[in-house]
């Protein structure tokens, strides 16, 4: 396996290391911009890594397994060859968009049947059959198959799911066939300490090359998030990295890397960019407001992104009154320009042994307000 992690350095407990894959290293603490549909909406790949600098993109398996099909990528030569990337690339299982599908699908111990969200056909996903489609889809480092249960749930819910997610787990990785690719294990157990720890305990013993924390971010309070996470850091092993799904805001990943997290997603910068929300050093601005009209500074006057290099707030709010595709496009460039930032500047803090003051002065900056 051409899989590997070193740790470099630790500040408190935040953790700056190196990732390497079959389509190159990854620094982290790091952020990876959500290409669900084998495309980061609205921003040209090209953009991405020269300006961005994305060291990792994600895509969605249950979405690929329905639009174009995974045979269908397998005989492009695979994702990296078929969406023209030649970075690491991670896909997630599919399993939490499945389980969001609610009254659309059935859980059984063999696997979920479930109905698809484009055409309502019926469909099979067994952990087995999920290892198919991502070891035909080819990325660097993929995810076991589990069920993410919903939040609030009881505790007598979240264990007998947890017992479903082990099974899965194990099943998956015997069924894993591919030797450059890296299969995460997926930490569940809700908001609950004794079945996290069942969990993590359990996917250890199986011996992944990496760790996933799944199931928060699904509507908990944030204080239950950054326990959970903090507890999981005394747990899962120092020497492989940990990936927290589907997080977040701007603080919940500075927050999340104090308590030792080391990768990170989240639709959240491109979603809210192409509504006309961005993310600053200073917090959120949102350029479509009528304050901008006459604004003729760029989003973030310390940014070096391609939008703030060459564009004013008014531009862009003139851009989006009119409905242009570009307003998107150039939102988007810059609010995962400033995620991308924010994680180096925080590899960098921790390198240099002052994450922690780094932290506190990054979230006051933010709360101001752009």
């Amino acid at each position: 396996m051409s899989f590997k992690y070193k740790l470099e350095s630790v500040s408190g407990k935040a953790r700056a290391g190196v990732i390497t894959t079959p389509h190159g290293k990854i620094e982290t603490p790091i952020f990876m911009p959500v290409g669900t549909r084998a495309t980061v909406k609205g921003v040209m790949p090209r953009d991405l890594k020269e300006d961005i600098g994305a060291e990792i993109i994600l895509g969605n398996t249950y979405h690929l397994y329905l639009r174009p099909g995974h045979e269908l990528i397998a005989e492009a030569g695979g994702l990296h060859e078929f969406m023209g990337w030649d970075r690491p690339i991670l896909t997630d299982s599919g399993g939490f968009q499945v389980m969001s599908l609610s009254g659309l699908r059935k859980i059984t111990a063999e696997g979920v049947r479930f109905q698809s969200h484009i055409d309502g056909s019926y469909h099979m996903f067994s952990p087995e059959k999920v290892m198919e489609i991502q070891n035909a889809i080819g990325a660097d480092i993929i995810m076991s198959f589990d069920e993410c249960p919903p939040y609030p749930a009881t505790k007598k819910y979240v264990a007998e799911s947890l017992k479903t997610t082990l099974d899965w787990a194990r099943r998956g990785k015997a069924a894993h066939k591919r030797k450059d690719q890296a299969l995460f294990g997926i930490v569940q157990g809700g908001i609950y300490e004794d079945l996290r720890q069942e969990s993590a305990e359990a996917l250890m013993e199986m011996d992944f090359p990496g760790y996933s924390i799944g199931g928060l971010a699904v509507g908990e309070e944030k204080t239950h998030m950054l326990r959970i996470t903090e507890y999981l850091n005394g747990i899962l092993p120092a020497d492989k990295p940990r990936y927290l799904m589907g997080v977040g805001t701007p603080e919940d990943i500075l927050n999340n890397i104090a308590n030792g997290v080391d990768m990170f997603d989240c639709v959240m910068p491109t979603r809210n960019a192409r509504k006309g929300t961005l993310f600053t050093r200073n917090g959120k601005l949102i350029v479509k407001a009528a304050r901008y009209k006459k604004d003729f500074d760029p989003i973030d006057s310390e940014c070096t992104c391609y939008t703030c290099r060459n564009f004013s707030r008014a531009y862009l709010r003139h851009l989006f009154s009119v409905d242009e595709l570009l307003a998107m496009t150039l939102a988007s460039i810059h609010s995962l320009h400033f995620y991308l930032d924010l994680v180096r500047w925080s590899r960098a803090a921790i390198l240099e042994g002052n994450f922690e003051s780094f932290r506190q002065h990054m979230l006051s900056r933010m709360q101001g307000g752009a």
